[in-house]
């Protein structure tokens, strides 16, 4: 019995429009989502029932591996796709191969196509890289990607939050939450089976699938609130070799391949017939699979941990006698089964491919359970093995691993007294202790580097300690050395012939010479960016974007900053490139937030809040600093967290945006000395520096707060109006395109009139604290009829909700159902279900819980106020 499709006629219209629109190129994203349990497989299964006639449907699915298997849910589609997307995926070494076939399987005839990925909660690396390259070019392909996911079980840190935040931002999304189902439809289901409604509804809460095992079960009073025990019941009347054959499937996190099924339960089709009647398995020529994974699930965890370990040792046993065998499943299974032989024999194997594949999370994971072996290995080996991992560690964002891997294989280093080795070791120590935040562990890393390599005598790794030292001085505002170490890098690079490490140098001594005030270091940044392309070295050419884009967004130069974010993101995006990418997508957030799109703005660091220290320091400030200038809370908890990671990293690139922002929310709560404290400090270390570009803006503020500011001679905007001069800085900040800016500029005129200009504006902007100022200003002059500015229910409400959905949002926010929601309000459950759906599209929100924690930042379940 399958009651999941019951009550879905409103997402099975929404799809079926879906697949319309791709007919005639516009595609779209479709995001099913919900708890286990709630349909979204019974979903899928129907959707082959609304496509037109010759419209294609492809359906890949994840699997619950402890280490993942690298494009699992594509791989899947061999056999249904064409020969090319096939042979890529079979090779998978080559990532932009199996990204390229896959787009152009979608573009082929017949179409449109429906390509659903399900339970991509536990997708891999690789297959979530896949799935982002289609997102970003969906829109322009004759198909839909339907991917099905838990929201339930995604926490703060888990994979699938980036794809969901690039998803937020495709043209055309359709997010299709799912909602368990009404005491109505409970009450159809059981009556065939003539069980009470109403102890069914409460034993299962209307989730489809508890609801169709308790009715399977055929009784409520006997059965828990449980799926296990459901699940369970359902067992109890099979035969002990049918119950045998389904605890040794149900210990294989996916569907089984038939030869693995005959050699498991030793061609037993009568087992698999009768658990297939008794509708727990869905059998066909070439695989069998459980009905749903909770079934699977619910078997495996019942099991003892005796019993679970014989049937892993069986797979294992098994798989490792099959040739060409997936490595990472015999890996799952050997760690399952407890056998260290196995894991140590196959792990470095299935941790090259996901490699290969650019599956590094997978990568990751399975050298992290070799390395739980290390003993086994010799110290070359294990210096080897814990190299890769910190590798991979450091790729996938896991820092303190990263650092912990690199650290063991320092020491390993000293013991074998290989100096080369060593130093190279030390230097990329250094890489990944500034990769997390650690300035100090850093710069002892580089030093150390450079004195063994010297030593050492190899040129090339010598040029690379150097240009590595050179990029932690130019980090630190020290140019004059950071020059001296690069052009030393540059000639050994050159005498080498070594690009890379060229660009790498030429990269660190422009940077420092432009944040100096050299106009020679914007040359020398985009030659490196030059030498980067020509050579086709992403990573170098990245990073050149990086800088480039940063140095101009320091200098308001807004529309240059925009022009080479453009080929930077194409670039990172083709590359895959992860790190770069999220944080051009900082950057990004960055300029939006200085030209006052901050809806936008706050998209884009959304993406950089759970990654990498320098990424994630200025992402928290964005969405801190639009926090305290609309008014809404939590910004002071965001410029805590960007506080820590700014000190710890003694950049003042990352500091004085931190104590600027906190500056300005002590101004505009009315604490001149909690304005003193967040700058004073800072300004300090910049006035050692040389033409820093912080130093403008953190004098503006302590004249805020009647602090008196020698005049500096800089042609900054904030050098201006802290010297009173706030018309020329009006028109600067006018020209660059800073429209809060520019108003607070106009609001220091003594003339009501700018003032009026800048309440305008201000209100616009949904600046509500700076505008509450402007007003008392005006009044304070005189001026009679002052403005009113938004309407309440609009200041209360920046997501543009109607009075409805603001009802409909407090009501989520008490956890009510979907029911008892139309209850209250006197309406019908579908009327609920639509208002439900427009808030969580309005406050960009994947689930209920996040649109009523959306709500909460931004004050919609706040008292009203004025």
């Amino acid at each position: 019995m399958d009651g999941g499709i019951l009550e879905r006629d409103l997402e099975l219209d929404r799809l079926a429009r879906a697949v319309r629109d791709a007919a005639t190129g516009a595609g779209s994203v479709v995001l099913v989502l919900g708890e286990a349990g709630i349909g979204k497989s019974s979903l899928v299964r129907a959707v082959p029932g609304i496509l037109p006639r010759g419209a294609r449907f492809l359906v890949g699915q994840c699997d619950d591996l402890a280490t993942g298997r690298p494009l699992g849910p594509l791989r899947d589609l061999v056999g249904s796709v064409g020969g090319e997307l096939a042979r890529a995926l079979r090779d998978a070494s080559d990532r932009h191969r199996v990204h390229e076939a896959l787009r152009a399987e979608l573009a082929a005839a017949p179409h449109p196509v429906v390509l659903v990925v399900e339970d991509v909660h536990w997708a891999d690396e690789a297959s979530l890289d896949a799935l982002r390259y289609l997102v970003r070019r969906v829109e322009k392909l004759p198909a839909v990607l339907v991917l099905t996911y838990r929201d339930d079980q995604l926490g703060r840190g888990h994979p699938l939050r980036q794809l969901l935040g690039l998803v937020s931002g495709a043209a055309r999304v359709h997010r299709l939450p799912l909602a368990p189902l009404s005491p109505d439809a409970v009450r159809v289901l059981s009556a065939a089976a003539d069980l009470d409604p109403a102890q069914v509804y409460t034993v299962t809460s209307g989730n489809p699938f508890f609801v169709a095992e308790v009715i399977a079960a055929g009784d409520t009073g006997d059965v828990p609130p449980t799926v296990v025990d459901a699940v369970l019941a359902r067992l109890r009347g099979l035969t002990d070799p049918t119950r045998d054959a389904l605890e040794q499937l149900a210990v294989v996190p996916s569907a089984v391949e038939r030869p693995l099924v005959d050699t498991l339960l030793a061609h037993d089709d009568d087992a698999l017939a009768a658990a297939e009647q008794a509708g727990l398995l869905v059998v066909t020529a070439d695989r069998v699979a459980f009905r749903h994974e909770i079934i699977r699930r619910a078997v495996a965890d019942s099991l003892p941990t005796a019993r679970r370990i014989a049937l892993d040792r069986a797979v294992l046993a098994a798989l490792a006698a099959t040739p060409d065998a997936d490595p990472s499943r015999i890996v799952h299974h050997a760690a399952a089964a407890g056998d260290a032989e196995a894991v140590v024999r196959f792990g470095p194997g299935a941790a090259r491919d996901a490699t290969r594949a650019g599956a590094h999370r997978e990568a990751a994971a399975h050298l992290r359970l070799v390395l739980r072996h290390r003993h086994r290995f010799r110290a070359a080996e294990r210096a080897h093995l814990l190299e890769r991992f910190a590798v991979e560690s450091y790729t996938i964002g896991d820092s303190e691993a990263a650092v912990s891997a690199q650290r063991d294989a320092v020491a390993l280093r000293r013991e074998e007294g290989d100096l080369r080795a060593l130093g190279a070791d030390l230097r990329w120590l250094s890489r990944i202790h500034w990769w997390a935040g650690d300035a100090a562990a850093a710069e002892a890393a580089a030093r150390e580097a450079l004195t063994v390599l010297e030593e050492a005598g190899d040129e090339r790794l010598l040029a690379l300690a150097l240009s590595n030292t050179a990029q932690l001085r130019m980090l630190a505002d020290e140019y004059a050395q950071a020059v001296d170490y690069g052009e030393r890098a540059m000639a050994l690079a050159r005498a080498v012939d070594d690009k890379p490490i060229l660009t790498h140098a030429l990269n660190n001594v422009g940077s420092a010479r432009w944040r100096s005030g050299d106009p020679s270091g914007q040359r020398q940044l985009e030659e490196s960016l030059r030498v980067a392309l020509s050579a086709g070295e992403t990573d170098h050419a990245c990073r050149a974007y990086a800088n480039i884009v940063w140095f101009l967004l320091d200098d308001l130069r807004l529309a240059d900053a925009d022009r080479f974010l453009t080929p930077a993101i194409d670039l990172a995006d083709r590359a895959e490139h992860l790190g770069f990418l999220t944080y051009f997508e900082v950057e990004r957030a960055l300029h939006r937030f200085a030209v006052g799109d901050w809806a936008a703005a706050e998209r884009f660091a959304l993406l950089g809040t759970d990654v990498f220290p320098p990424a994630r320091c200025p992402a928290l400030t964005v969405l801190a600093r639009i926090r305290i200038r609309r008014g809404t809370p939590g910004g002071d908890d965001l410029l805590d967290q960007a506080w820590r990671i700014a000190v710890g990293t003694r950049e003042l690139q990352r500091t004085a945006p931190v104590a600027a922002a906190r500056a300005e929310a002590a101004w505009l709560r009315g604490d001149p000395a909690g304005v003193v404290a967040a700058v004073e400090p800072v300004r300090a270390h910049a006035r050692t520096l040389p033409a820093p570009p912080h130093l403008p803006e953190l004098g503006y503020w302590l004249t805020k707060a009647g602090r008196t500011v020698a005049p500096s001679g800089s042609r900054h905007p904030y050098a201006l109006q802290a010297a009173g001069q706030w018309d020329k800085a009006a028109r600067l900040w006018q020209e660059a395109g800073c429209p809060y800016e520019h108003a607070a500029a106009l609001a220091e005129s003594p003339d009501p009139a700018d003032k009026l200009s800048a309440l305008t504006a201000l209100d616009s902007l949904g600046a509500l604290p700076l505008a509450r100022r402007v007003r008392a200003e005006l009044r304070a002059l005189g001026v009679r009829h002052v403005p009113r500015g938004p309407h309440a229910a609009t200041r209360r409400n920046p997501a543009g909700l109607t009075a409805r959905q603001l009802q409909v949002v407090r009501f989520l926010a008490e956890g009510l159902t979907n029911q008892e929601i139309a209850d209250r309000l006197v309406v019908s459950v579908r009327t609920v279900d639509n208002h439900v759906r427009a808030v969580l599209e309005k406050l960009d929100a994947p689930t209920r819980r996040r649109a009523a924690a959306r709500a909460r930042e931004l004050g919609l379940l706040d008292g009203d106020r004025t």
